[in-house]
């Protein structure tokens, strides 16, 4: 068995109105088709793929679809006339039934079965890059998905982190380090782009980072600064974990 459930797979599906079959089903044609050890039935297989690939380009196109509908059907009566007959030592039909099941449509079906066959990352890979979504951190969603987030959370983070690309280096750096812990959502983003759009200095920049990180001695220390010098709700927003508080507390402790 794989290490994640078709449900699991379903969740890019979900996160994408843009999501590009074609890319998917070509993509586990490259994959699976390799190992599919009947020539007769690997030609077969290509030939199903390919025309399900030129409905896919243009999903408008009556006939293609009904080829393409035809061309999956009958690669399926195939491999159920094989098992019908094999005695389970002439031909493997499995390999053949992954791309089968992703040429019906049924992609995270598919992307479960075929992950013992090819490897999680390969297929993580593929699934993330055809969500074809724009200014979008296709590593950092990989790197997220590894550490074990639900695909979900990681394409959020990862589409928020490639919005927000042009970010300082140091605060990309502190919200890298939150989407990793998984606390990186829109509030708190809002909140971290304008500390981006503040300008600091290499020093309160780095002020900012501490506090971001949640160094308590120097949030206190900044609060109080901050009420010494005439901000006491500023203060208190920045002891109660306001991001909004932090690029004035680095402008204020620094000085």
């Amino acid at each position: 068995m794989g290490k994640h459930l078709e449900q699991w797979w379903a969740q890019f599906l979900r996160a994408s109105d843009r999501f590009d079959a074609g890319y998917l089903v070509e993509g586990l044609g490259d994959l699976v088709g390799p190992h599919i050890k009947a020539p007769l039935l690997r030609r077969e297989v290509e030939i199903a793929t390919d025309t399900v690939l030129r409905h896919l380009e243009r999903p408008g196109n009556a006939e293609r679809a009904e080829q393409a509908e035809e061309a999956a059907a009958r690669l399926f009566r195939t491999l159920e006339r094989i098992r019908d007959r094999s005695t389970g030592t002439e031909i493997s039909t499995a390999e053949a039934g992954i791309i089968a099941l992703a040429l019906g449509g049924e992609y995270a079906a598919s992307a479960a079965a075929a992950e013992p066959l090819v490897g999680t990352a390969k297929l993580q890979r593929l699934f993330v890059t055809a969500l074809r979504l724009e200014r979008f951190d296709i590593p950092m969603t990989l790197r997220l998905l590894d550490g074990g987030q639900e695909p979900e959370d990681a394409v959020r983070s990862g589409h928020l982190l490639g919005k927000y690309g042009w970010w300082p280096n140091w605060l990309l750096r502190v919200v890298t380090e939150r989407a990793l812990a998984g606390t990186l959502d829109e509030e708190t983003v809002v909140a971290l782009d304008r500390c981006a759009y503040a300008e600091l200095t290499p020093l309160q920049a780095n002020l900012a980072r501490k506090l971001l990180s949640g160094n308590e001695s120097l949030i206190d220390t900044a609060a109080q600064r901050m009420a010494g010098l005439g901000e006491p709700e500023a203060a208190d927003a920045l002891r109660k974990g306001d991001i909004n508080a932090v690029a004035l507390a680095a402008r204020l402790i620094s000085l």
